[in-house]
């Protein structure tokens, strides 16, 4: 199962980290310089939770954006009480 979000479709994003060396000329340098440029992954916060789908009772992927909306219905919590002999 893929880092996907089941409501929102949120998914791992690609992009590019700069590294920099120098001092910034408002600080008295001669500027900052690149000197490399690496990719990584942005990856969204992802939470398997149970949830009801359809009616049924079903783990799935969700961001942490989709539950604090409110797209997730979750389950109703039984209290079982042990009964007294």
């Amino acid at each position: 199962m893929p880092r996907v979000c089941y409501f929102t479709g949120k998914k791992t994003r690609i992009g590019n980290q700069k590294t920099h060396r120098g001092k910034a000329k408002y600080l008295g340098g001669v500027g900052t310089k690149c000197t490399g440029i690496t990719a990584r992954q942005f990856k969204a916060n992802i939470q398997t939770v149970r949830a009801v789908v359809d009616g049924q009772i079903t783990r799935i992927k969700v961001s942490t954006k989709a539950i604090k909306m409110g797209l997730v219905q979750k389950p109703v919590r039984s209290n079982y009480k042990p009964v007294a002999a």
